[in-house]
């Protein structure tokens, strides 16, 4: 191979190109060199793997060893005739890869019988057969390794298979000693790698400069070809430069007098050209046009009016695509690019397109581009444009409005008439034929005056011309007829529209139906004054005939009577039903009142379940009780709602004007003051105010407020009642009742403030107080060395209402650290009524946390025996009216008896309360009663007091 003559010359000659040109040559010179100086390394392979064989020869070992030794000749034996084969190939022959491929092969079989060797055939136990045999291959990688290292894979495809499994096998052999070798190879390959690579810098420095220099010997010789080949050319070149010299002397003198005639001639054009841009120039400016030529191979443009369309400096828009394409607007960007596209293809004559663009000032404007392909390459690609560009944001802005009236005009909810002078229909939109009922095509083009209407519109119309004709506007309402005939209030304004010249050019009209203004104001009016579910009068409409009674009372000496009802219970049917089922109770109750009242002024709805009734000239006092007498008879009478037979008493609460008031706000209060009375004395009855009254809600609300200032004091303090095991004859429980000792009062009976706290809701707080007080105390009395016993406690429907029951039992047994079995919580039968379900839920999970439960006063809360069976308790305690009536009749004494029964076949407990005598114990022990207490074992005792008796107690024998 030879150097071509565009090679640089001698001195300046790069490797790269001796690389480039060389590349075949020196690959066969390496192929070459890796061939000649294989022989000593397979050789010294050979000889080494002989004396491995010989040192590790062994009885027991001889198959293993012969058969690597034979693998290892016929490996030789191959590798010589490679190299034999190689060095009587031609040339040509020795170029191609597949001697290189054959080569890296025959390296790599040999690097895997050395590495195979080191692996399989040395023993681990022998150091000294490691040495010898670790050295002979180490020394026989070591010659490869320099005879390789003409190439880098050929050394790695002999080292790498040789070293890395060996090395590898070593390291994860686990002996420490083996593990030293294999670190003595990763030395070793390190080593071997580094020689290797600098034997092949030295190798590939040599063939390169070798090669340079047969670069430079041809390059010299083409020079001297070339050297004599020109000075036979620039001899014939020299004759014929002669020759052309004459006769472009001859052409100068024909060329001059064509340019001189040529320049006059262009002289004339330009003087044209510069008239024809002035006026082309004049011209655009006026039509506001921008030209733009646009270069699409280079993207380079060339814009007029940039200024003017852009608000941008010619300097900064140089570029279509860089500079304009960024200012776009990014909805109308693929707009532009189809009408782009669909020119450049040829599917359009003209590029046409309007798109908004960002102005320099920050705002959008409207642009109208058009241009058209002047330019294309041979294959039709467009390659220049021509076009103009004019700002039409005036325009856009003037279509926006009238597209946006056009769409007020026919989507507004008021109906709109435009008229002529003349008063001809010239425009109506959809609101008009939709509230008249007239087709737009039947009215347009016709006069008023010949338009269906009322009378009342055909009464004002002299009225609104003349005001359209002398103030240009009139607005008013119109009672006006529909299509059907239907009349509907109608509210019109009418404003006249002038011209520049100020003559009258349009009336136009807006007028809306009030139909539904008037429906929604009646509506309002409705709702103002009367209940909406119950159609009663309301609070306010009462309080405007309250006042309106009390004005005729002061007027005319008339008396006026006032019943305030309220529904008993209402709250817990709510609770329980839901709210739609307690409107609908509601509504009856209203109905009822209105039957059973029909002589009365006003009934109202005062809220929720309250109502009031206003009578006028009621007469005289038995005549009030007579009519509340069959109120509360009336509504006292079964219900159905919903499937749900419903029985609702109601408290009454009367007060009379003058008799008892002067005012109207002491006549209501004293109504609510007589009601709550009544709703105290256990609802189902009415009361009228009187002074004595007054007095006595006085005292309970002091009451109320001094019981709160004793939870909050600690005025309240626990006594407890011992119950006495009959089976065993031990105290082994106690009922916790709270006691109220007031500084100035002194004690205050549980009478006067249990049933107050459940009206009020202090029996939250104060169950809470009692229930904290009795746990801790239970703790007590055990750190003093007594046997636990139970502590009841009482429970009120308001606690497990609340739904934080068992919360507040967990966390006082978490505090205090009584066992939950020491715990019994009692609800008394009557208020199992209440909330049956959720009961029976709160009552699972407070058993489940191992408290004891108990139904308190069982017999007189008339429940069904199948909550009993239902709800999850442990103690059934038997009224204290059952006990004491004992030995006075044998009803009770059957009652007792059966609940003892009843109770023992339910697997529960029986307490009997109230036991105050010998008799009553001995009958209840006969009985097999579990538990007694009363008077006759311990009254309610202080905590002190009880843990003597508990001493007492235990020093008596059971029994």
């Amino acid at each position: 191979m030879t150097l071509s003559t565009d090679l640089p010359g001698p001195s300046v000659a790069p490797e790269q190109v001796i690389r480039k040109h060389y590349a075949m040559e020196m690959a066969v010179e390496r192929t070459r060199l890796l061939y000649q100086g294989s022989l000593l390394p397979t050789l010294l392979m050979l000889i080494n793997g002989l004396v491995c064989a010989w040192l590790l020869w062994s009885p027991q070992r001889y198959v293993l060893v012969g058969s690597w030794l034979v693998w290892l000749l016929a490996l030789v034996a191959m590798r010589v005739i490679q190299v034999a084969a190689f060095d009587s190939a031609l040339p040509s022959r020795q170029a191609q890869p597949v001697w290189r491929r054959m080569f890296m092969l025959g390296s790599a079989a040999s690097g895997l019988t050395l590495a195979s060797a080191a692996i399989a055939l040395v023993p681990l136990d022998s150091f000294v057969q490691q040495a010898w045999v670790f050295g002979l291959i180490g020394a026989a990688t070591l010659s490869a390794s320099v005879a390789y290292a003409v190439s880098l894979p050929a050394f790695l495809s002999f080292a790498l298979p040789c070293l890395v499994p060996t090395i590898l096998y070593l390291f994860c052999s686990g002996e420490p000693q083996l593990q030293g070798w294999s670190y003595l190879g990763l030395i070793l390959l390190a080593s071997l790698s580094l020689v290797a690579w600098q034997v092949n810098r030295l190798i590939q420095r040599g063939l390169l400069r070798r090669f340079q220099n047969q670069a430079l010997i041809e390059h010299l010789q083409q020079a001297r070809q070339r050297s004599e080949q020109l000075n036979q050319d620039l001899v014939r070149e020299v004759e014929q430069r002669r020759q052309i010299e004459q006769e472009l002397r001859e052409a100068q003198v024909g060329l001059q007098q064509r340019v001189e005639q040529r320049g006059q001639q262009l002289d004339a054009a330009s003087l044209a050209l510069s008239k024809s841009e002035a006026r082309l120039a004049m011209a655009l400016q006026a039509s506001e046009l921008g030209l733009w030529d646009w270069n699409l191979q280079t993207d380079e443009v060339h814009h007029t009016q940039l200024k003017e369309l852009f608000g941008l400096e010619p300097e900064y828009v140089t570029a279509m695509l860089r500079d304009l394409k960024p200012r776009l607007h990014p909805d109308d960007l693929p707009l532009l690019k189809y009408a782009l596209v669909e020119h450049l293809k040829g599917r359009s004559e003209d590029y046409q397109v309007e798109y908004r663009v960002r102005h320099g000032d920050g705002r959008w404007v409207w642009i109208e581009d058009r241009g058209r392909a002047v330019e294309r390459t041979a294959s039709g690609r467009v390659t220049r444009m021509l076009g103009t560009r004019r700002d039409i944001s005036v325009g856009k802005a003037v279509e926006e409005q009238l597209r946006l009236a056009s769409t007020v005009f026919e989507a507004a909810s008021e109906g709109i008439v435009i008229l002529d002078p003349e008063y001809v229909l010239i425009a109506i939109n959809q609101a008009f034929s939709r509230v008249t009922g007239f087709d737009i095509d039947d009215m347009l083009g016709r006069n008023v005056v010949e338009l269906p209407c009322s009378r009342d519109a055909r009464r004002h119309f002299p009225v609104i011309r003349q005001a359209l004709l002398n103030h240009g506007s009139w607005q008013g309402e119109l009672v006006e007829a529909r299509k059907n005939g239907e009349l509907y209030p109608q509210w019109l304004q009418l404003s006249v529209v002038r011209d520049v010249r100020g003559n009258v050019s349009h009336i136009v009209g807006f007028f809306a139906d009030l139909s539904a203004r008037r429906e929604s104001e009646e509506r309002m009016r409705y709702l103002t004054h009367y209940d909406e579910l119950t159609g009663l009068a309301n609070r306010s409409l009462f309080r405007e005939r309250l006042r309106e009674a009390h004005q005729r009372v002061r007027q005319g000496g008339r008396s006026l009577a006032l019943l305030h009802i309220n529904l008993d219970r209402f709250k817990l049917l709510n609770d329980s039903l839901g709210h739609e089922i307690a409107d609908q109770l509601l509504q009856k109750m209203a109905r009822r009142l209105i039957n059973a009242l029909p002589e009365a002024d006003t009934i109202a709805r005062l809220s929720g379940d309250e109502f009031a009734v206003l009578f006028d000239a009621y007469g005289s006092l038995s005549s009030l009780a007579r009519v509340a007498t069959r109120l509360l008879a009336k509504l006292r009478v079964p219900v159905a709602v919903e499937g749900h037979e419903l029985v609702v008493s109601a408290s009454i609460g009367v007060s009379l004007l003058p008799d008892n008031a002067r005012e109207i706000s002491a006549l209501v209060s004293q109504s609510n003051m007589a009601m709550q009375h009544a709703k105290h004395l256990g609802g189902n009855n009415f009361q009228f105010y009187t002074d004595s009254l007054q007095a006595s809600t006085l005292e309970r609300l002091q009451l109320e407020n001094q019981l709160r200032k004793a939870i909050d004091e600690r005025q309240l303090k626990v006594f407890y009642q011992p119950k006495l095991c009959l089976a065993t004859g031990k105290m082994n429980a106690a009922e916790a009742l709270v006691r109220w000792d007031h500084p100035q009062w002194g004690s205050v009976p549980p009478g006067d403030f249990i049933g107050l706290a459940e009206e009020t809701g202090l029996i939250v707080p104060l169950g809470e107080f009692v229930l904290r007080q009795a746990c801790w105390q239970a703790c007590e009395w055990q750190r003093q060395g007594l046997a636990p016993i139970r502590v009841s406690v009482n429970l009120s429907v308001h606690q497990l209402r609340q739904g934080k029951l068992v919360s507040l039992v967990r966390q006082v047994l978490d505090e205090t650290g009584l066992a939950p079995q020491y715990l019994e919580l009692e609800l008394t039968e009557s208020q199992l009524l209440d909330s049956v379900e959720h009961i029976i839920a709160t009552f699972q999970q407070l058993r489940d946390l191992g408290v004891k439960l108990a139904i308190d006063d069982f017999g007189t809360g008339y429940s069904s025996l199948s909550y009993l069976k239902r709800i999850p308790v442990d103690y059934v305690k038997i009224d204290q009216t059952f006990i004491r009536g004992l030995g006075q009749g044998r009803e009770d004494l059957a009652i007792t008896r059966a609940i003892i029964a009843m109770a023992h076949g339910l697997s529960l407990k029986v307490v009997a309360e109230g036991v105050e005598d010998q008799q009553q114990l001995d009958f209840l022990r006969a009985e097999n009663c579990d538990e007694v207490q009363g008077y006759l074992i311990s009254r309610p005792i202080e905590a002190e007091g009880l843990a003597d008796l508990l001493r007492k107690n235990a020093d008596f024998p059971d029994g």
